[in-house]
């Protein structure tokens, strides 16, 4: 077994409060089967929560923070061998485990995965979470029998993390994409990644209608709340929503018209306990819709010393796109 040094990691100590830098060891790290020299990790909303003290995220104490990870393997173990580059999003992670805000971590290796070939690491985790959701979204839709050729597809939160990446795939498997954002200033952004139309976000803030005009085939939905209650009813006969995100509040006040009359779908999708091979195929589409060029567009690095910064500036919206961590 490797001798590891020292290490730092972001560890939330107590309940409501924010997230501490601390220097551990190796007698630190949690049980799993799988010791990784964590390289990158990346910068979510939950992240922000978790850093900040907020509830909702970490369920035990201390945990160390960080919902994803990607690095270097420290010792031949449960099939993986020593320097093999692996990623971890979820399963987890900051919530029931320690997470990826650490120089090291021992993890499951069960829900670990091989970094995508053209990805490579710093790739991965630019795509990250907010990527692989976004990637779900995109299978949840196909597999209910959205296609290209049935309409427009909205985007709501499209700035943010899985919005970006919504965005841009869809854009890229032949969709009209419409993106729903309230910051003027990133229409161009959006249009560069894709979209078509730009949808103001205060036009989906209104008391919500039982039916309204169909006007969408389908909608991948990161915001919740009174957005998505505004989204079901305007969405076309036999059509469907994947919902992935609370950001706009947990409630959805809504009837069942939308469903009844005209039969779309409300789709759940969930990216922390995603079945490993429905993982696998998704990081393979990701890895063939992607490249590390177009990803630098998207995503920016960050030292470590800035997440605490960073996780403020994302609960109040101010992130665009991805911030890799430079663990």
């Amino acid at each position: 077994m490797t001798t590891i040094p020292s290490f730092t990691a972001y560890r939330a100590l107590a309940a409501k409060e924010p997230a501490q830098l601390v220097t551990l060891g190796a007698d630190d790290l949690a049980d799993g089967d799988l010791l990784v020299q964590v390289r990158y990790s990346t910068l979510n909303y939950k992240d922000g929560l978790a850093i900040l003290g907020k509830p909702g995220v970490v369920r035990s104490f201390p945990l160390t923070c960080g919902i994803d990870l990607a690095g270097d393997v420290v010792d031949d173990a449960a099939g993986f061998t020593a320097g093999q580059q692996v990623v971890l999003t979820g399963a987890g992670l900051s919530e029931t485990r320690d997470g990826g805000y650490s120089g090291y971590q021992r993890v499951d290796a069960a829900a670990v995965l091989p970094v995508p070939v053209q990805l490579g690491l710093w790739g991965s985790m630019a795509v990250g979470t907010g990527g692989l959701t976004a990637m779900l979204c995109v299978l949840r839709l196909e597999a209910a029998g959205v296609s290209p050729d049935q309409g427009p597809v909205l985007v709501t939160g499209a700035t943010g993390g899985v919005g970006s990446f919504a965005v841009s795939i869809l854009s890229r498997l032949g969709y009209e994409v419409h993106a729903s954002t309230g910051k003027a200033d990133e229409h161009d952004y959006l249009r560069e990644l894709g979209a078509s139309e730009i949808v103001e976000r205060d036009t989906l803030t209104g008391e919500p209608r039982p039916l309204a005009k169909e006007r969408w085939a389908a909608a991948v939905d990161s915001v919740g709340g009174v957005t998505l209650a505004n989204i079901l009813p305007q969405i076309r006969y036999s059509g469907a929503v994947a919902a992935c995100g609370l950001a706009g509040g947990p409630g959805l006040a809504t009837t069942v018209m939308p469903f009844i009359l005209r039969n779309v779908a409300l789709l759940g999708v969930d990216s922390v306990n995603a079945p490993i091979e429905l993982r696998r195929a998704a990081w393979a589409r990701l890895d063939e819709a992607l490249t590390v060029d177009e990803l630098q567009r998207v995503a920016v690095n960050a030292g470590f010393d800035e997440i605490p910064a960073l996780a403020a500036k994302i609960l109040d919206g101010q992130i665009r796109g991805r911030v890799v961590i430079e663990v």
